[in-house]
This record gives structure tokens, C-alpha cells and sequence, in this order.
């Protein structure tokens, strides 16, 4: 059985990633002496096209690999009207990254849901491969910012959900060799409505050390606060929005949108009507909310297209994220802070876990811990 050093040696890890750069505080500084990048005299549509051509959208959650394998043929770079996402909508909306969703329906479970993860990695990673001129795949947060430079839409893999690891650390560290940048933690018997077990913490300690970001949308409160306990690096939130505004079961109340900005973690809001409401002002709304309870380092964007949910009015694909920062300019929301909601505060909690990463690996072996030696 594994060694639990997390548990066991907690100054020296403290004193391993204290002697680490602070991406966070390097967020902060570079929103402070942000040079605005358009004429506040302009409209607010084409401010907003100014705005996010120099900050693009990095999208917490895209349901298109799914959404394609019922497609017996699609062009993605030509523009392809069965699905919410392609290459020349994304331009039109300026997304620079997004997040590929791994998740499967609920109906697969067990071994199944391994092989099927598989299967939807290899599709992910064919269907790049076949458009060179508008994807490309990214791991890391200085990729994704390549690809953009080279004008394609850097693609990250995940979230995937926890019924892929099989309730094997062995399979999770294969997940991560292939690619895999996050999980969602809820839905297995390791992150129930109880909160994580200590099978459940130990997955979260070798997510760690591997730099595979926690997905806490969809997890209970029990579950959310152990993760912020127990995890050294940012956590997600990659589909929620604001309780207080909207009882959605994956949105989030204030206490734990509070805890999680104390953490330094990213609540990435969703452009579904079910979550946020019916327009765009709702979805601002939201994001109004979730900036002034966490922080504007701890908001984000989710547009959640081609995951089978309805999205408020104008906000209707990839194409439409001008309008949204539209109405955030007509809200006095600063350039600073839409450049650190668009891109700035993916590429630090990036950034962040890969720190944390390269600390545990230097201080922590692979873990071989099963959940029959810790959960019985």
C-alpha cells in the first residue's frame, strides 16, 4: 500500500511549494498594469471584438466529441451545422482554447466506462489530427498560448468523468500519459454525497502530483470542501454557476463560492438556460455574482455547447461570446478583468497545478494504493 506522505510530512510539503513561483500572484499583477487594448468611446460590440481578439475565450467545457460520434460524416474547418461548434464559428467568437469533454452518458458504468473513455480520447485525438488548419491539441498553458499564436483553438482533454479510473490509480496515470488534463469528481463511491473517502483523497493527492486539474461541478458540498482541504493545487468548477441566483443542483452557494476563491480555485459559469436563465443578461448576472463573492481571479466561462442543454437567447453556439462581453462593458466591467474571465485565469490555475506537479513528484512516488486497502 502507498505511503500516504501527504498526510504524514505536511511541513515539507508546505516548504516544497512555498519555494515555487505564485501563478496567482502573478495573475493579479498583470491584471493591475493591464494596458487597455480598445477605445472605451466605441461601441460595446466592437469593443468586445477588440477585448477578446487580444484575450480570447478559453472555454471550460465542450460536449462536441460526443456529439460526433453520431455523425457519420462532419467538417469542422468548412463549418458544420449539426453540431453548436466548428472552426469558423470559434474564430467568429474568438475561442483560443477549449476543454473536450470526455463525460459519458450515465448509462456507462463500470468497465465499460474505461473503454469508452479510451474510445472517446481516440476520437478526440483523430478528429484534431483531420483539421490541422483550425485544431490543435494542447497539454499545458504555454501550448495552448502557441496554438493560439499560430491562429488555431487549442484543445485540452477533459473533464473526464471518475467512473474512467476504474478505481484504478494505475489507470488514472495512463489517462494522464495520453493526455488528460481533468476529472470530475462526483459519481463514483470515492466522491459521494458523503464527501471523498480515503481512497477518494488519495485519487485527489496522485491527481497532484500528476497535474490532472479536480472538476468539483456535480460534486456534493461534503465532497467540495475535503477537495479544497486536501487538494495543493486550483480546483474547478467547470459547469457552475451561482445558487443564490438560480437553484440549480450544480450551481454553487456563496459559502462554497467563497472557499473556493479563498483557494484560488475557478468557478467557470455556464452558458445553459437550465443553469443561468433564458439571456444574456442572466448569464451576466451570474458572473456578476460569482466575481463579487470569489474574486475576478476565480470566474470563468463555460459555454457548454453540444452537451445537450438549451442556451439563453444570442447566446446560441461558439460563435456568440462577443455579445456576452458586450453586455459585461455595458456593466462597467473592466478590460482587465474580462481579459483574466476570458483567458488570464485558465492559464494560471494551468500553470499553478503544473508547479504543484513538478513539487510532489519530487517528494512523492506513484501511488499503488487500492480502494480495498483504504475504503475496506
Amino acid at each position: 500500500m502507498a505511503d500516504l506522505q501527504d498526510e504524514l510530512h505536511t511541513t515539507t510539503e508546505v516548504g516544497a511549494l512555498d519555494e515555487l513561483p505564485d501563478p496567482f500572484a502573478e495573475t493579479v499583477e498583470a491584471a493591475q498594469s493591464y494596458t487597455p487594448v480598445s477605445d472605451p468611446d466605441t461601441e460595446p460590440l466592437e469593443r468586445a471584438h477588440a477585448i477578446l481578439a487580444a484575450h480570447p475565450v478559453a472555454d471550460g467545457y465542450s460536449g462536441l466529441p460526443w456529439a460526433l460520434r453520431h455523425l457519420s460524416w462532419f467538417d469542422l474547418e468548412l463549418g458544420e451545422s449539426a453540431v453548436d461548434t466548428d472552426v469558423p464559428r470559434l474564430r467568429e467568437g474568438h475561442v483560443g482554447a477549449l476543454f473536450w469533454s470526455l463525460h459519458l452518458p450515465e448509462s456507462i458504468g463500470g468497465d465499460r466506462a474505461v473503454g469508452a473513455t479510451l474510445e472517446q480520447l481516440d476520437l478526440v485525438k483523430t478528429v484534431v489530427g483531420a483539421h490541422p488548419e483550425g485544431l490543435r491539441l494542447a497539454h499545458t498553458a504555454g501550448e495552448m498560448a502557441d496554438v493560439r499564436h499560430c491562429g488555431r483553438a487549442a484543445v485540452l482533454l477533459g473533464p473526464a468523468g471518475a467512473a474512467a479510473l476504474g478505481d484504478s490509480l494505475g489507470i488514472l496515470r495512463s489517462l494522464r500519459a495520453l493526455g488528460l488534463r481533468a476529472l470530475t469528481l462526483s459519481g463514483a463511491s470515492w466522491a459521494s454525497e458523503a464527501g471523498l473517502t480515503r481512497f477518494g483523497e488519495e485519487v485527489l493527492r496522485e491527481m497532484n502530483r500528476l497535474g490532472v486539474l479536480a472538476d468539483l461541478s456535480g460534486a456534493s458540498a461534503d465532497t467540495v470542501r475535503r477537495a479544497l482541504a486536501v487538494s495543493k493545487a486550483p480546483l474547478l468548477c467547470t459547469r457552475s454557476a451561482a445558487r443564490a441566483l438560480r437553484p440549480h443542483p450544480a450551481n454553487l452557494p456563496d459559502d462554497l463560492l467563497t472557499e473556493l476563491g479563498a483557494a484560488k480555485g475557478l468557478c467557470m459559469v455556464p452558458l445553459t438556460a437550465e443553469q443561468t436563465g433564458p439571456n444574456v443578461r442572466d448569464v451576466a448576472d451570474h458572473l456578476d455574482h460569482v466575481r463579487a463573492v470569489a474574486g475576478p481571479e476565480c470566474v470563468g466561462l463555460s459555454g457548454t455547447y453540444d452537451a445537450g442543454t438549451a442556451h439563453p437567447q444570442d447566446l446560441a453556439d461558439a460563435s456568440c461570446y462577443p455579445h456576452l462581453v458586450a453586455e459585461l462593458l455595458r456593466r462597467d466591467w473592466s478590460e482587465s478583468d474580462i481579459a483574466l474571465l476570458t483567458w488570464g485565469n485558465v492559464q494560471r490555475v494551468l500553470r499553478s497545478a503544473d508547479f504543484t506537479a513538478r513539487a510532489a513528484r519530487e517528494r512523492r512516488e506513484p501511488s499503488t494504493a487500492k480502494i480495498s486497502d483504504l475504503d475496506g
